[in-house]
């Protein structure tokens, strides 16, 4: 197998700047894409999730993330690859389009945004009833809902500025989220006890159960590539930036768990405030500290959001999944602002509404579904020689990682429950109707997806 890429076609080309995604402003370089992934990843669910993986497996939590981070590294790698052939708006949507076509591309777009939305819908109600706590009047619906959606709405605003301005945004809130969580990595290794370390040895079980929980702790780097369409020197800066930000997420878990357990020991599985409590014993203001962090942290995952995921949006109107205005780029500063509207308001809905709980478990489940079709793509790209925008990333060893990848996620799939898969299934039927469907409106008018 030559491993010089096949020339680029006009079509593949234009990925490249024109074409798929004319008009779009490449913005963001490797520390921005870097600081996007990181700050979706890296959301509010680390304040919390230290106490839940010390209930179902103790002192052995770290190993959780160890055994995540492996299965985790297969997955990354076979994105970074995928990402640099193809760059386009969607992310995941895009290599799974390229790879197998418009319908499994279709499928997994509509998994990475259902996740994204839905976990937007979820950490906005969480910070309106937060602001609660604090603020009587927003425990009222009306005054709720109003903060949710002006909440929303600013963020979508920035976002329309343009790309770089909802860049920086995620930037800021990156760089003050990590303020928090470096005083506790700081003060607490000062206060930890070795004895609290001591490893226990888990059941299968409960170790397989607590590693579905910790994969999903590094989930939400699909939603952060679907800004890939505007990324500058994008097979370069895409695997530079991902790489660099996801091996920055496994230290920063890894040492999370081993401070709080190694602070706090069996006190930790019943913690609430896990981080605020390990520091409780030191000062008041460092446990004021962390609980601010835990609401710029959901502030952050929410810019990040905004950021990426109504560029899948965009990608459907673009392709026309949905309505060809929704593909509408604002005339000064080109960002999809008909996406980015579409995308608050789904969320603001579901999020005043309350109806994504019963959904928000299916985020989950649909990341390992994206994780396994993102692993495999990777590879059938590269044994293509695809390459859209520059000379590709290329990894003698993908293959070998993409089979690490997939089963590290068959594995952990499995340890879903029926009403989990059930609801998985439901999804894909769903979306293959409005696929259909999709495809016989276009027909009939003479119009079809860009190649």
């Amino acid at each position: 197998m030559s491993s010089k890429p096949a020339a680029l076609s006009p079509t593949a080309a234009s990925d490249a700047g024109t074409g798929r995604d004319a008009g779009l402003a490449r913005g963001i370089g490797a520390s921005g894409l870097a600081m996007a992934v990181f700050n979706t990843v890296v959301g509010a669910g680390i304040f919390v999730l230290p106490a839940a993986l010390a209930r179902d497996i103790g002192s052995a939590a770290p190993l959780a993330y160890l055994g995540c981070g492996i299965g985790m590294a297969g997955v990354v790698l076979c994105f970074a690859a995928a990402a640099s052939r193809v760059p386009t708006s969607g992310g995941p949507y895009g290599y799974a389009e390229a790879a197998f076509g418009p319908y499994v591309g279709f499928l997994i777009g509509v998994l990475v945004w259902l996740g994204a939305v839905l976990a937007a819908a979820g950490i906005s109600a969480a910070i309106a009833d937060a602001a609660g706590r604090f603020i009587p009047l927003f425990t009222h619906p009306p005054e709720r809902n109003m903060l949710i959606v002006a909440l929303l709405g600013a963020i979508g605003a920035i976002n329309i500025l343009g790309v770089a301005p909802g860049a920086r945004l995620v930037g800021l809130l990156t760089v003050v989220k990590l303020v928090p969580l470096a005083v506790l990595l700081g003060v607490g290794a000062l206060h930890v006890h070795v004895s609290n370390l001591a490893l226990s040895v888990p059941a299968p079980s409960a170790f397989g159960r607590a590693m579905l929980l910790a994969a999903f702790s590094f989930q939400g780097m699909e939603g952060a590539l679907a800004v890939s369409g505007e990324v500058r020197r994008p097979a370069r800066n895409i695997p530079l930036g991902l790489l660099s930000a996801m091996s920055c997420v496994a230290l920063l878990y890894v040492a999370i768990q081993v401070v709080t357990e190694g602070v706090l020991g069996p006190a930790l599985g019943r913690s609430a405030a896990p981080l605020a409590d390990a520091l409780a014993g030191v000062s008041p203001a460092l446990v004021a500290l962390l609980l601010v962090g835990a609401t710029v942290s959901m502030m952050g995952y929410l810019a990040g959001d905004m950021l990426s995921a109504p560029r899948i949006l965009f990608a459907f109107g673009r392709d026309r999944f949905l309505p060809r205005w929704v593909a509408v780029l604002h005339s000064r500063t080109r960002a999809p602002y008909v996406a980015i509207l579409l995308h608050v308001g789904v969320g603001a809905l579901l999020a005043v509404s309350g109806s994504f709980a019963e959904l928000a478990v299916l985020s989950a489940l649909a990341t390992v579904g994206v994780y396994i079709v993102s692993c495999v793509a990777a590879v059938v790209l590269q044994r293509r020689h695809v390459a859209r925008s520059g000379p590709p990333l290329k990894l003698p060893m993908l293959p070998a990682a993409a089979a690490v990848g997939v089963v590290s996620m068959i594995w952990i799939g499995a340890h879903a429950t029926w009403r989990e898969a059930l609801g998985f299934v439901a999804t894909l039927v769903v979306s293959t109707i409005w696929y259909v469907a999709a495809l016989k409106l276009n027909r009939s008018t003479g119009r079809t997806p860009p190649a």
